[in-house]
């Protein structure tokens, strides 16, 4: 017997990390000295108070137990106080805040919550996948904006103004943005607010790259009147190389964070006590971590310069978050090919611009989550 799938799996693909790992695998189990540096997976480990602070919790009397879907209170009056400290942003830990297992778990909620079947979302491109495989999933209809070099990536509010905005629902933003890197303009985020008030369209900020090798964090919520038609997501694993812990958060308004509250208590039991306690330290650390993690990124990011300059690309030198977005210098090449090629005949693992969406052709994305001896390495392989 065999049971039919339902028709919603037509509309995406398998993730294209997770199809193409199994390529790189392969390769490896057949001898192969791949280096993958297309995975923005942190490699560096959690600071040490983290860890003490989640053993710590597993001998408390609640720390096996069922938790509460909002997350523990202490959680989130932790996150209100990270808001508060670095982006200036006040947020009622009773009610504005939701704990989340991880940003992309966020992502399905939002969407879930507010989405019905034929509505419009608007995705950018070049962007993450997840946002328009998700639309998908939940049978609505992806609208792509295009976000380009020559505007320093960031959407073109003439032809936003342009649209029928009668069926869009949610849009989303990405600032510091993935994969180009580019941090958001001074009015990009004031604009965003007026032209969503105007058309009714609900803006979700994914924000989880802020601290790295950046120094000026911003927090679509600290602008007026973001609180009345937007939300942020952000994530711990980036920026505390909590990546496979899975902590995220959401921050909004009451009736908007209980839209998703509706959602998510209805999909899991909350998230494991002792995770929950070691984020709380992770969120309460000093600002000398960020210094200290981004020094490790910025000697990376220097080796992957050099690395990206010897495969004939070029990048922009103000580009923030843990990849180096590249563009081809020879137009005629195609990113995939480029990509596959370089994987074939030096055994090095990039990523293509192009699983970003159509304005990624000719760009490439390199991660820096790879320590500088494998990045000298790859150069070494080049130069031979």
């Amino acid at each position: 017997m065999s049971t039919s799938t339902a028709q919603r799996l037509e509309s995406v693909k398998e993730y294209y990390f997770s199809k193409k790992l199994r390529e790189v695998a392969a390769l490896i189990k057949a001898g192969n000295p791949i280096l993958n540096m297309g995975i923005g997976s942190p490699d560096l480990p959690p600071d040490p108070s983290v860890l003490d602070a989640m053993q710590q919790s597993l001998s408390d009397s609640k720390a096996h137990m069922y938790q509460s879907y909002q997350g523990l209170p202490e959680l989130r009056e932790a996150i209100a106080s990270f808001y508060q400290l670095h982006y200036d942003v006040t947020l009622n830990p009773a009610n504005e805040i939701l704990p989340l297992m991880g940003s992309k778990e966020g992502i399905m909620h939002i969407s879930m919550a507010f989405l019905d079947k034929g509505d419009q979302v608007l995705i950018p491109n070049p962007g993450y996948p997840t946002y328009s495989s998700v639309t998908q999933l939940l049978e609505a209809e992806a609208v792509f904006y295009d976000l380009k070099e020559t505007n320093n990536w960031q959407p073109d509010f003439e032809a936003l103004d342009q649209l029928d905005t009668s069926r869009i629902k949610i849009m989303w933003l990405n600032y510091p943005h993935m994969p180009t890197g580019a941090q958001v303009d001074t009015n990009t985020f004031k604009r965003l607010i007026t032209w969503a008030k105007k058309n009714d369209v609900l803006l979700i900020n994914d924000n989880p790259y802020s601290f790295i090798l950046n120094d000026a964090p911003q927090s679509l919520m600290s602008q007026p009147g973001a609180m009345e038609v937007a939300m942020e997501l952000n994530s711990l694993s980036k920026a505390f190389n909590l990546a496979g812990w899975r902590v995220g958060m959401l921050s909004g308004n009451t009736e908007h964070i209980n839209a998703v509250l509706k959602v998510k208590s209805n999909m899991d039991s909350g998230m494991f006590y002792g995770i929950q306690k070691g984020a709380i330290a992770a969120l309460q650390l000093e600002t000398s971590w960020f210094d200290e993690l981004n020094k490790v990124y910025a000697e990376r990011r220097t080796a992957m310069i050099e690395l990206a300059t010897l495969m004939g690309s070029t990048f922009d030198p103000k580009s923030v978050g843990m990849f180096l977005w590249a563009k081809l210098n020879d137009p005629s090449i195609k990113s995939e090919e480029f990509i596959d090629t370089i994987l074939k005949e030096h055994h090095i693992f990039i990523t293509p611009g192009t699983i970003f969406g159509s304005q990624g052709e000719g760009y490439i994305r390199f991660s820096l989550c790879v320590k500088v001896e494998q990045i000298q390495t790859a150069i070494n392989r080049l130069k031979s």
